[in-house]
């Protein structure tokens, strides 16, 4: 009896650390453009993160108008989406991100946000183009920028989805411990916060720390209600199947400026976002396949990666026809004289 006690004992102390896991929830050097030329011959998208949303926009659009309704998350895409008092054209066109070639990692992410220079607080949230999918299914995607499925037949759920993998998303995450953004500081006495999307759709912003610093850094947060040792979690059985697998999105960064600090231009740059975390669920070999008979996650889910498709689609139609209704000539057509008429 005092071994299987001492036994007991030394595996309460061990299962914390054996159960932690460390990933890259995103990688912004993998999110360089490599596909689809403009008309000044630029690449435009990402290959690995293409999606199309032709398929929710409708049947009033012509086959040419649906062949354009694609987006990635190539990082030109980003979007940067200031706080309401802060909102001026002039702000909004002097805010944006871009490909910013370091020595040190390669292509990373350049931001440029252009806070207010009067004495009030500002904030500014630097988010990806669409809400990543958690539940996209493994494509082949080619140089014109059709998505057609992979040959393994993945349906995102059962299996890795697009997005896993340094894209954003992280699968069979508990609780989370810590997280960390190699982010490049010039100085700028600017807060960060990374915004985490747990697996109810709740957004959580992270603080890390302030940018006041010259170079590469590694802003850490740590969870303080993450409690360390096994014997005083609160433990709970709870039923192994058909509970899913909860996950967790990257949503994007807020950038928060103080009314007594400096206003006008920041400029910053990121290259990844890492987490340390507890598995949700622990990888066994069961007897018997319940997923396989059953298919209760797989039809909970589906129907969950429709939702998440229809509402990043219809998003996406209405930023096209707004781009359809812009005006594109940035000069008048000379006003014609009586021998020209």
């Amino acid at each position: 009896m005092k071994r299987m006690l001492i036994l007991v004992a030394i595996v309460l102390l061990l299962v914390g650390p054996l159960f932690a896991e460390e990933a890259i929830l995103i990688d912004f050097s993998l999110l360089k453009a490599d596909i689809l030329p403009n008309a000044d011959n630029t690449l435009t998208h990402n290959r690995a993160t293409m999606m199309d949303y032709a398929q929710v926009a409708g049947g009033s659009f012509t086959t040419e108008q649906k062949a354009v309704m694609k987006t990635s998350l190539a990082i030109a895409n980003w979007e940067i989406l200031l706080a309401s008092s802060s909102r001026t054209v002039g702000n909004m066109t002097l805010s944006y991100t871009a490909e910013a070639p370091s020595k040190q990692w390669g292509t990373v992410l350049g931001v440029r946000i252009h806070f207010p220079v009067e004495p009030h607080n500002a904030w500014a949230q630097i988010k990806p183009p669409f809400e990543i999918p958690a539940f996209e299914p493994q494509a082949n995607v080619d140089d014109e920028g059709n998505i057609e499925p992979a040959d393994d037949g993945g349906d995102g759920i059962t299996g890795p989805s697009r997005f896993e993998n340094n894209y954003g998303v992280v699968k069979n995450v508990g609780t989370i411990k810590s997280v960390a953004v190699n982010a490049y500081g010039l100085n700028f006495p600017h807060g960060l916060s990374t915004i985490i999307i747990d697996s109810r759709g709740n957004h959580k912003p992270v603080f890390m720390g302030y940018l006041n610093y010259d170079g590469w850094g590694e802003l850490r947060w740590d969870n303080p209600a993450y409690i360390q040792e096994v014997r005083n979690r609160d433990l709970r059985l709870y039923p192994l199947y058909p509970a899913s697998t909860p996950f967790v999105k990257f949503g994007g960064f807020q950038i928060m400026r103080d009314a007594a600090k400096e206003g006008g231009d920041f400029v910053g740059y990121f290259k990844d976002v890492k987490i340390i975390y507890d598995k949700a669920v622990l990888d066994t070999d069961r007897d018997i396949d319940d997923e396989a008979l059953w298919h209760i996650i797989l039809d909970r889910e589906t129907a969950r990666k429709v939702w998440e498709m229809e509402r990043f689609g219809q998003n996406q139609v209405l930023r096209y026809l707004e781009q359809q209704k812009q005006a594109t000539e940035n000069t008048f057509q000379p006003t014609p004289t009586e021998d020209t008429q």
